[in-house]
């Protein structure tokens, strides 16, 4: 795809530099980016990158997630997005696989749940804000419904570390709110907001499941999991 079908369809000259794009791109999926730092970091024209994910894009090999603030908004000018591979795979058959304890498997957890919900007609966003004091961040947000995504079972314990999701949640007032985690699961009440803890794996495959049965607008939930 990178070094015959994409040259072929877009008239691209420099393939290695396209290869090298995707390349960063896949290693950093589900990093949040801007056109000026991979600009500043590979030395190619922002609109020459910006054409080049445009084109990773129309091949599904990643996809683009835009940024909102607290209140669910979008920003007028969107400097910041995350890319991410349309499957996790990917990175493993570029670099090599990962234990489940390597540093790189939060993301790619993020990366597999995020490739489950590409197959809805529906946008998903992620949020992030810094302003009066307070910061933050959501993983994953849909019209109704906000995920944060963690390969661990830490919070399910530690609900105190739920400050940035619960903030936004005050906010934007979603019908589901979930967290994903390594093998925990099960319903607390969190500051009046009702959380939903289920092990990722679960969590990807009920967003497939829902999909699959036309539920493309609902927030995945255990009991629509047998």
């Amino acid at each position: 795809m990178l070094l015959r079908d994409l040259p072929n369809l877009y008239g691209i000259q420099d393939i290695q530099e396209l290869n090298a794009l995707f390349t960063t791109l896949a290693f950093n999926t589900a990093g949040e980016v801007t056109l000026e730092d991979l600009s500043q970091n590979s030395g190619v024209a922002k609109n020459t990158i910006k054409r080049y994910i445009e084109y990773l894009q129309a091949a599904f090999l990643v996809k683009i997630v835009h940024r909102i603030d607290r209140d669910g908004r979008r920003f007028q000018r969107a400097n910041f997005f995350k890319v991410y591979l349309t499957n996790p795979s990917m990175r493993a058959a570029l670099f090599s696989p990962v234990a489940d304890d390597d540093p790189a498997i939060g993301s790619l957890a993020e990366t597999g749940i995020l490739s489950q919900w590409f197959h809805s007609p529906f946008p998903v966003n992620y949020a992030r804000w810094d302003r009066g004091g307070s910061k933050g961040e959501v993983d994953i947000v849909g019209w109704s419904w906000a995920v944060e995504v963690k390969w661990s079972d830490r919070l399910f314990e530690r609900r105190s570390e739920l400050k940035s999701l619960l903030a936004f949640c005050e906010s934007y007032r979603p019908k589901s709110i979930a967290v994903t985690t390594l093998t925990a699961s099960g319903v607390k009440t969190v500051s009046a907001h009702q959380i939903e803890f289920v092990p990722t794996s679960v969590y990807c495959y009920a967003v497939g499941r829902n999909i699959v049965r036309g539920k493309h607008s609902l927030g995945p939930s255990l009991g629509r999991t047998p």
